[in-house]
């Protein structure tokens, strides 16, 4: 019998629920709160997010349905997404490990946001909301908030990270292509961005400062709503549909993990990947290794400190309890630059302080995590989004060491999203001609 390459579900198999971890978590998530002195941040969260996603934010039932017509969206959307064997890269590498890889970068935007855009937009459009804003680093977040805004008749205004922006005009023009309007961030637009452009004109941002933008923004216009692309418990809830595709994926194999990991800035897609599985070693005590990959830039799960923090620079946001780097950081820009924030989701923090997740940091100059890109491209035929690189940096990694022990391992990752609009990040970093 031929090795599988590659395991598929039907249409009838897409997830009719998400996975919602909040009931099991070893204790309690730490709420949103206020901080000592200014007005309440958590009386503005009803003007800031949607109705539902609230409800979602802190609901204790496991199980969230998914709506039909979100469904039928998903679907258009090309869910379920495959899961592959790397079959090619493990012969190259000698190893005996397995390696698996979900490939969201079967995308029509070329990342696995689509699958929070799409929720947020389609409860907005239901909430009467006419235009949506946001912030975007790397760009992911935003072209797929201004396609969910495209197939549900909003508009859609981003604030991208300026160091980025300058660089990823494909990205951009994909974005106005969907009808948004993209400004670099920090702008003129609103105080937040106007106090910072004034003192520099050319500061490169952050993505605290674009989030602080984007609510600035929608708080001042009563049709429009925030939506932010990671961190939040609803938006790793709808990320979830990504980890129980793959469950189904390594059931269908009667395959079990040993060890699953992802690339992590504020953890959408590492949480999307890993919770319902982190739910399974919390119920059923299976033993998984789950682990972050990050970089040295930006790295808030190894390095920071798990306290109350604001989710943007402008402080609009309730105080978090997370891992954070602090809010007011300066971090150096990367190609990879959705691994640039200073702070992880609460859940991912909480999870974290338990033990369960791992973390790994790369080099900040990128040229070892691009290199082992080169090596997935030239064996497997996909182009990775520069963040996922890291997760595949690891995958190899271990790979090579369970060579070197001689042991049998199962090494799951998910390739969050593609990297054709960012090859001049790979041409710059790797130096090619």
């Amino acid at each position: 019998m031929k090795t599988i390459r590659q395991i598929n579900l039907s249409p009838e198999e897409l997830p009719d629920k998400w996975y919602n971890i909040l009931p099991i978590l070893p204790e309690p998530l730490p709420p949103p709160k206020d901080p000592e002195k200014g007005e309440s941040r958590l009386k503005n969260l009803s003007k800031i997010l949607i109705n539902e996603c609230l409800k979602q934010e802190m609901s204790q039932e496991e199980w969230i349905p998914i709506p039909e017509e979100l469904r039928e969206l998903y679907l258009q959307a090309g869910r379920p997404r495959p899961l592959f064997r790397a079959i090619n890269l493990e012969k190259r590498l000698e190893t005996p490990a397995q390696i698996y890889y979900k490939a969201e970068f079967f995308s029509p935007t070329g990342s696995h946001k689509v699958n929070t855009a799409l929720a947020q937009c389609y409860y907005a459009k239901k909430e009467g909301y006419k235009r949506v804003t946001t912030e975007t680093g790397a760009g992911q977040w935003g072209t797929a908030l201004a396609y969910g805004a495209a197939l549900l008749g909003l508009k859609c205004t981003i604030y991208w990270v300026r160091a980025v922006y300058k660089w990823k005009k494909e990205r951009r023009s994909l974005m106005q292509l969907l009808g948004a309007e993209v400004y670099p961030s920090p702008s003129p637009k609103t105080e937040v961005g106007k106090k910072l452009y004034k003192k520099n004109p050319n500061h490169p941002g952050s993505l605290a400062i674009a989030i602080s933008e984007g609510i600035e923004d929608a708080l001042k216009n009563e049709d429009t709503i925030y939506c932010l692309g990671s961190v939040l418990n609803h938006v790793l809830l709808h990320q979830t549909i990504i980890g129980l595709e793959t469950k189904k994926q390594l059931e269908k194999i009667g395959v079990e993990p040993d060890i699953m990991a992802a690339c992590l800035g504020g953890g959408s897609n590492f949480g999307g990947f890993t919770l319902p599985f982190i739910g399974d070693v919390l119920k059923y005590k299976k033993k998984i290794r789950f682990v972050a990959c990050q970089s040295e830039v930006a790295p808030n799960l190894s390095k920071g400190k798990y306290e109350y923090d604001f989710a943007d620079y402008g402080e609009f946001t309730p105080l978090l309890k997370m891992y954070t780097l602090g809010h007011k950081i300066r971090m150096k820009p990367i190609k990879a630059d959705g691994l640039r924030y200073h702070a992880a989701a609460p859940i991912i923090s909480l999870l974290r302080h338990h033990n369960l997740i791992e973390t790994v940091t790369y080099p900040k100059d990128e040229r070892y995590v691009f290199e082992r890109a080169k090596m997935f491209i030239e064996c497997e035929g996909f182009l990775p989004a520069p963040e996922s690189s890291y997760a595949i940096a690891f995958a190899i990694d271990e790979a090579l060491k369970a060579k070197e022990e001689g042991t049998k391992k199962v090494i799951v990752i998910n390739i969050s999203g593609h990297g054709f609009l960012d090859l001049a990040g790979y041409r710059e970093v790797l130096k090619l001609k």
